[in-house]
């Protein structure tokens, strides 16, 4: 990615917060100060858009303006007041624009930060009096008026963000203009619509836009934040259980709710964009805007105090004070999909001398949940508004893979059949694409589409050939099968692999670099030889805050997209430990093949009397105040990348308890034994991933003894494990 356009990006996310580059790069500014910074005014419109007339329903919009809503006014201190939400029918052409002079021009004076969310669809018109020829539009739900395009055009949209007295604002889209021509298989929604207009517009949008051009000022700061803009990459919504949402609205928000200064403007939009491709999307935002946008946002200077990261907040109270409602939009997605009663949280940061009495959940609906406070003398109520962090994580064991089928390339008597097949496999389920949450998606490639990896990755003809696809479209590598092959024989053919993805599945549900109680770092480096390496990717968790030796000079990290790396790269772990117990670390990944990884840490007792040719595994530990360099660096035994192009995603899983069940399973597989830690295929992942899940679990019985464990779940507490997940792409 260019310079350019990177620092655009990161000026699109601190027009949210209204806060300067300058003060991001020179004085280490962090997100969530931005957002919490004293202004006269936060000023929101916030706009969301399920049921259009003639048009397929969507289903995440207004859960976007939920989202949106309730991370303003209980993260970053907006007034419920101050924003305006406009949903489904308020949703007019008309009325968004109205409600955009009334409530955002007619308010905001210098200084003040404004935000507009949209959701909902949009789509390209094509005009003839226009030199370019097309024009992004937002569509709004009384979009079409017989033969005339009754649309919110983007231009329109930055005519209004410069008509405002402040330059701190920004509008975040989370739509796409593009209708791909051939139908890929998906199993998430599509936010964009082929408009059968041409031509024309509205006479009373193209008056008003002319009305806007005598208002504005040529040089006033307009920024529009889209969740995507090239053809194949399409803004997507997402099916949860409980609930659907935009999967970039969900991914930002829920990245803003549980960032702290653990997290710099740099390694925000990587995160957003892991978050977004670890749910199965490679969508990627970008800024649509003027050039001059880094000079402009260099004016300002803020402070403003630390704000710890949250899950969640407080959103009403019953029962004199014993219960609580609470809002969990902080919550990692795929984790509070399976979140259970009994999983607890706290409401003030606790100390060793003076432990705080927790709140309990006892039911949940989708990002709402209810949770009961037992009144301890000395100790204060939760109070609305207040945030909220985890504290034990509550998790069944009977967590299954499911597979959506693909109700576009496969006929209704094929779905029949693959229903069938996937009942006989152990813990996978099958479910229909677009009406049930799922993991990845079963169907049939285009005849277009489909690799030729015989002749040099060329592009061959099929009439036949079923694979797996993540829920965005994108096939997963070596699971296309031959031409002709009968469905049931796929379905079979590809039971060892779903066995890995849902090993893949249950470690990533470790995952809480953001509310771990350690104190722990950890980065991902390229090796460029036994001496020298660059950083690629470096997460840590909020304990670990301000814990680096000052006399080290940080990495500074550029993060471009999702990171990247080609085929014969070496890569290493550093995992540091700035807490005051050693730590115990355990490594478990895909390949960019989708095949299972672990770290095999070898070990050979040359003094054992027991079979002392025999390598045994050991524990590897990171002593407080010391760091571990993993896998071994020596010649032969380095982590070399190699293909296919696709992502690779790696879990680093440090506890404080060692992980006995987990090495004993790692010893029983099959697998080519060494002397030199190494990172080699994992031949039994499900049973490897549920002995890590056990051992988590023991390490808080054995340091919470009084802790009510339910038997057939997992238990976890945050301040006994952190688990962080790497992803970046290899070609």
């Amino acid at each position: 990615m260019k310079r350019r356009i990177f620092l655009q990006r990161i000026g699109s996310i601190l027009a949210v917060l209204g806060v300067s580059e300058s003060l991001w790069w020179t004085k280490g500014s962090r997100l969530q100060q931005a957002m919490a910074s004293p202004t006269p005014r936060k000023l929101a419109l916030l706009v969301g858009i399920n049921q259009y007339p003639q048009m397929t329903a969507l289903k995440g919009c207004l859960t976007d303006v939920e989202l949106q809503k309730e991370l303003l006014i209980n993260r970053f201190g907006f007034q419920p007041s101050d924003i305006l939400s406009l949903t489904n029918k308020q949703a007019t052409r008309e009325g968004i624009e109205n409600a955009f002079l009334e409530h955002l021009v007619k308010q905001a004076k210098p200084g003040d930060v404004v935000v507009f969310h949209f959701s909902g669809y949009g789509s390209r018109i094509k005009t003839k009096n226009l030199l370019d020829g097309m024009k992004n539009t937002l569509i709004p739900v009384d979009g079409s008026k017989e033969k005339i395009g009754n649309y919110l055009l983007e231009d329109t949209l930055l005519l209004m963000m410069q008509s405002l007295a402040t330059e701190r604002a920004t509008a975040i889209l989370d739509t796409s203009y593009y209708k791909p021509s051939i139908s890929q298989p998906t199993g998430l929604a599509i936010r964009s619509w082929k408009a059968p207009l041409q031509g024309q517009f509205l006479a009373e949008e193209i008056e008003f836009q002319k009305q806007l051009t005598k208002n504005i000022a040529p040089d006033k700061l307009s920024v529009l934040l889209a969740s995507s803009s090239n053809p194949k990459d399409l803004a997507k919504e997402i099916i949860f259980s409980d609930f659907s949402a935009g999967l970039f609205t969900y991914a930002l928000t829920q990245y803003l709710w549980e960032t702290s200064e653990a997290r710099t403007i740099q390694t925000s939009l990587s995160s957003v964009e892991s978050s977004m491709l670890s749910l199965g999307s490679s969508q990627k935002p970008v800024l649509l805007e003027k050039e001059n946008l880094s000079l402009a946002l260099a004016r300002y200077n803020f402070h403003s105090t630390s704000i710890l990261g949250a899950e969640g907040a407080v959103m009403d109270a019953e029962d004199d004070g014993k219960t609580f409602h609470l809002w969990l939009g902080g919550m990692p997605p795929q984790v509070l999909e399976y979140y259970e009663e009994h999983s607890q949280f706290s409401f003030e940061e606790p100390t060793e001398s003076t432990p705080t009495a927790p709140l309990v959940l006892r039911s949940r609906n989708g990002l709402k949940a209810k949770a009961t406070f037992k009144q301890v003398n000395g100790k204060r109520s939760p109070k609305v508004g207040e945030l909220v962090r985890e504290r034990v994580r509550v998790l069944p064991k009977d967590i299954n893979l499911r597979i959506a089928l693909d109700d576009v390339s496969l006929e209704r008597i094929e779905r029949v059949d693959a229903t069938s097949a996937f009942s006989s496999i152990e813990r996978v389920w099958s479910v229909m694409a677009g009406e049930q949450a799922a993991d990845y998606l079963f169907g049939k490639l285009p005849e277009t589409e489909v690799p030729d990896t015989e002749v040099n990755n060329s592009i061959a003809m099929s009439s036949s050939r079923y694979g797996l696809f993540t829920l965005g479209g994108e096939l997963i590598p070596d699971t296309v099968g031959e031409e002709g092959e009968a469905l049931k024989v796929a379905v079979y053919r590809l039971a060892p692999k779903f066995q890995n993805l849902l090993a893949a599945k249950l470690w990533k549900l470790t995952q809480n670099e953001y509310s771990s109680g350690l104190s722990v770092k950890a980065t991902l480096e390229i090796v460029n030889n036994k001496t020298m390496s660059r950083t690629l990717i470096q997460s840590q968790t909020r304990r670990a805050l301000g814990m680096e030796v000052s006399s080290k000079k940080a990495n500074k990290v550029f993060y471009q997209d999702i990171p990247t790396v080609s085929t014969g790269t070496k890569l290493r772990y550093r995992v540091e430990n700035s807490g005051d117990r050693p730590l115990y670390i355990m490594l478990l990944g895909l390949n960019s093949s989708q095949n299972p990884i672990a770290l095999y840490s070898w070990h050979k007792d040359e003094d054992s009397e027991d079979n002392p040719s025999k390598p045994e595994l050991q524990q590897v530990i990171v002593s407080p105040g010391e760091s571990v360099v993993i896998p071994s660096t020596t010649s032969g035994f380095e982590w070399v990348i190699s293909g296919p192009d696709f992502c690779c995603e790696t879990q680093m899983i440090v506890s404080t308890e060692p992980f006995t069940q987990t090495l004993k399973a790692l010893q029983e597989g099959k697998h080519s034994t060494g002397e030199t830690p190494r990172i080699s295929p994992l031949l039994n992942p499900l049973v490897v991933a549920e002995a890590l899940l056990q051992d988590l679990k023991g390490a808080t019985i054995k340091q919470d003894p009084t802790q009510n464990v339910p038997a057939d779940s997992w238990v976890w507490n945050v301040n006994h494990w952190a688990s962080f997940n790497f992803v970046f792409q290899v070609v």
